[in-house]
């Protein structure tokens, strides 16, 4: 007598690919990847894609006495921008900067890098134009891809979406953090130019996008010459090698990176209590996406400054008699660095006063 099968004749033969998950493209896709990965190799690095963990020797790198530094990040909803218009060459270096600027606010330089990657379907094509960015990123920071994951999710995510994030690991010789301990009333408040929006407020920005009608392949009303979602998408400028420069050169006190919170709730961050900093926003340009969102979605100016960059991505405390040469110093290293504002005492509990940033919404 013939036995049937315990799993039935009729029973369907599943596969991993069968339920959404294909091994075969995670593989062919680490091959894709693998020199945007060598490209940011930098010294301290030890073995290469592919396995468990990724190696980095910190004397090597040219540290006795290092404390680690470590950071993590994502960039939001400004993904959603990026799959609805296909434009996923930028992100990845969102990724990066939103990492390695919290690094350098500590005074430490980053050293390596690792992403996680989780979508619902594996596009090999997009997915190698995020890890592009990524890399590039990082050749910016001077840090290295050393190892990451990428997760299919079937289920999790719609079709075409995914999510990123980023872990960075930097160092700096012990004793010489930052930690702002050492600002006082009458040091010179100086600020570096943002390159728009960067990765915050993206949640807002979406919904005035949707306000205003206006479709993401159209051109942007503040940048004739590029599309909506072109201009949305600028990625985050990295700070890191200008502000490294400033920091060893001494004078430098504290930094904010200008993320989520803005102005308003960053620069009380590495501010001593009793200290608070008055700025004067005629002092800088302020990029006129901050005018087109403002007047759109007639978001009220207080809102704007705790919710967005305003047109700083990096703010540094810097003590009077260091500041021109940390000026100079900044420009050399290509960045546009303002004059913004002063640390005083303060006397309410108001420790960021911003005068003029109501002007800058004028058309």
């Amino acid at each position: 007598m013939e036995m049937a099968s315990e799993t039935g004749a009729d029973t369907e033969r599943l596969s991993y690919r069968d339920a959404g998950v294909d091994i075969d493209a995670g593989n062919a896709f680490i091959g894709a990847i693998r020199d945007d990965a060598k490209s940011t190799g930098r010294s301290g690095v030890m073995g290469g894609l592919g396995g468990f963990g990724g190696l980095f020797d910190l004397r090597a790198a040219g540290f006795d006495d290092p404390v680690l530094v470590a950071a993590t990040d994502g960039v939001g909803t400004k993904l959603m921008l990026a799959a609805e218009s296909r434009q996923h060459q930028t992100v990845g270096i969102d990724l990066v900067a939103m990492c390695a600027n919290d690094l350098i606010v500590q005074g430490a330089e980053p050293l390596f890098f690792l992403d996680y990657i989780a979508t619902g379907r594996l596009r090999i094509d997009a997915m190698a134009d995020v890890v592009a960015g990524i890399a590039e990123g990082c050749r910016q920071a001077g840090c290295a891809l050393i190892g990451g994951e990428t997760a299919e999710m079937p289920g999790l995510y719609g079709e075409g979406h995914y999510d990123l994030a980023g872990f960075c690991v930097g160092a700096v010789e012990r004793g010489q953090q930052l930690d702002g301990a050492g600002i006082a009333a009458g040091d010179v408040v100086l600020g570096l130019a943002s390159s728009g929006v960067h990765s915050n407020g993206y949640a807002l920005v979406r919904r005035i996008v949707a306000m205003s009608g206006l479709a993401l392949d159209e051109p942007a009303p503040f940048s004739p010459d590029h599309s909506l979602a072109t201009a949305l998408l600028t990625p985050t400028r990295l700070y890191v090698s200008p502000c490294l420069a400033a920091i060893r050169a001494g004078g430098v006190k504290g930094l904010a990176h200008i993320t989520g919170g803005g102005l308003i709730e960053n620069i009380p961050r590495i501010l001593p209590d009793g200290l608070g900093v008055h700025l004067l926003a005629n002092n800088w340009a302020v990029p006129s996406v901050f005018g087109w969102l403002a007047r759109t979605g007639g978001v009220p100016t207080p809102e704007m400054a705790r919710t967005f960059n305003c047109g700083i991505g990096m703010v540094l405390i810097v003590s009077p008699d260091a500041t021109e040469d940390c000026i100079a110093l900044v420009e050399q290293g290509g960045e546009t660095v303002s004059r913004i504002g002063v640390v005083d005492i303060i006397e309410d509990d108001t420790p960021v006063v911003i005068d003029g940033l109501e002007d800058a919404w004028s058309p």
